[in-house]
């Protein structure tokens, strides 16, 4: 039986590759809305994120998504703390 192939993005904070599914989806749409994009198929343009508390607070500090996105601190700052609500909650025990 062939084994399946894992997709892997690369993390726009680090610059490493990582298994999709333990990365975090931005997107920023065609009317220029970002938004996080917990189910990975809205349209647009996407960038991928590490759940990793310490370089999400990192890439804060650096204004990184700004700069990738070409936006403003205030419009990013909802996505930052929907980004790190949604680290908490993955590392959260489930049954």
């Amino acid at each position: 039986m062939k084994k399946r192939k894992i997709p892997s993005r690369k993390c726009i904070l680090t610059n490493e590759m990582f298994p999709k599914k333990d990365l975090i989806r931005i997107v920023k749409n065609k009317e220029g809305e970002i938004s996080v994009d917990i189910t990975g198929k809205k349209a647009g343009r996407g960038a991928y994120v590490v759940t990793e508390l310490s370089k999400v607070e990192e890439a804060r500090l650096k204004n990184k998504l700004e700069k990738y996105f070409d936006s403003s601190k205030e419009e990013m700052e909802p996505i930052y703390n929907e980004v790190i609500r949604l680290i908490y909650r993955k590392s959260i025990p489930t049954k």
